[in-house]
């Protein structure tokens, strides 16, 4: 089958789009779909100048997703002293899982020249995931563990650092599928602050940095207008990858050579999410462009839900943790509460 764009033959077909590309369309669309999220949620303020650029720090953790991000947002802004680049991987103690994919973080961070920072489960909390599944005091997925601790270090590096926004690799899919997952579990507070935390656009306005001629791809849709509230506890979260799937990202990464280390978490076990990911590969494949249908409308609830039950005007107050200082809703924070009892074990 040939390009739709041109008379080469065609490595991949969307179905959500009807589109067949080529090595050279294909990856250029998965790089404009990024750099127009950058745009359209004004992630470059007009504030930013060579003088006062803004520092991004974004969480590589050697998989596809970040691999992939990291390597398009260096070859979009290598040459604009408008943004620092900042990598922090984080090693949670996985006995043959995480060396691996390290060693693909550095491989990357060297040839692209990024500062590249690693900080370890270890020597911040005391405590390895290997153990951790072992002891499971709270007898919960590893999955849950491993979120908590990841979060809160990506959140106190990102303030140490003095980042300015915080990047993550997030995927159309897994985007669409904790949409679902909130939906489900009629968790009307989540969904707002996840619309707080990393999916309304940013209220100031961006300068032109990425060329709008970059913007014309056919299989994208118009993105919610609203902002996010300002969230002044944390340093805010972003997800460029958020309109691109799972599968194309993966693809990019190998059309493109990267070492990218894909290889699934020994203590993978998030069994919720695995049933939803099973349903979303169905829908997605029996109705084509699910997923972006899907997070077209959560924005927008999302957006409203936010305005209802987001942060500011006394409607959630955050506090700051009596073991650590971290920003939470509640007197100890979560990380805190969970080393303890693994310690207490």
């Amino acid at each position: 089958m040939d390009c739709d764009k041109c008379d080469r033959e065609a490595v991949m077909h969307a179905a959500y789009s009807g589109l067949h590309m080529c090595e050279d369309h294909f990856c250029r669309s998965v790089e404009k779909r990024l750099r127009r999220r950058i745009r359209d949620d004004n992630l470059l303020p007009a504030s930013a100048t060579p003088d006062e650029p803004q520092t991004w720090l974004i969480g590589l953790s050697g998989g596809k997703d970040s691999v992939v991000l990291t390597q398009i947002l260096h070859d979009t802004f290598a040459n604009d002293p408008r943004v620092e680049l900042v990598a922090l991987t984080i090693h949670e103690g996985i006995e043959g899982y995480r060396d691996k994919s390290l060693d693909a973080c550095l491989e990357l961070t060297d040839e692209l020249d990024i500062r590249h920072e690693v900080v370890t489960y270890e020597d911040e909390f005391d405590v390895q995931m290997d153990d951790v599944v072992e002891k499971d005091p709270e007898s919960m997925a590893a999955c849950a563990y491993c979120g908590v601790f990841r979060r809160d270090l990506l959140s106190k590096y990102a303030e140490e650092y003095g980042a300015d926004k915080l990047l993550t690799g997030h995927n159309l899919d897994d985007e669409a599928e904790t949409a679902l997952m909130n939906f489900l579990e009629g968790d009307v507070a989540q969904i707002a602050k996840h619309f707080d935390a990393s999916l309304g656009k940013f209220a100031e306005e961006t300068p032109s940095s990425v060329s709008s001629a970059e913007s014309g791809e056919d299989d994208e849709t118009d993105h919610n207008p609203q902002t996010r509230n300002d969230q002044d506890s944390f340093v805010p979260r972003a997800k460029p990858l958020r309109d691109v799937p799972e599968k194309e990202v993966a693809l990019y990464a190998h059309l493109e050579n990267l070492p990218a280390h894909i290889t699934e978490c020994p203590h993978s076990s998030e069994a919720y999410r695995a049933e939803i990911q099973q349903l979303m590969l169905s829908l997605e494949e029996n109705h084509p462009g699910t997923r972006h249908s899907i997070m077209a409308g959560y924005e927008e609830l999302a957006a409203v839900a936010a305005d209802e039950f987001g942060i500011g005007d006394g409607k959630r107050e955050i506090n700051e943790c009596e073991r650590c200082g971290a920003s939470t809703t509640s007197d100890i924070c979560r990380k805190c509460a969970l080393v303890e009892s693994i310690h207490a074990v």
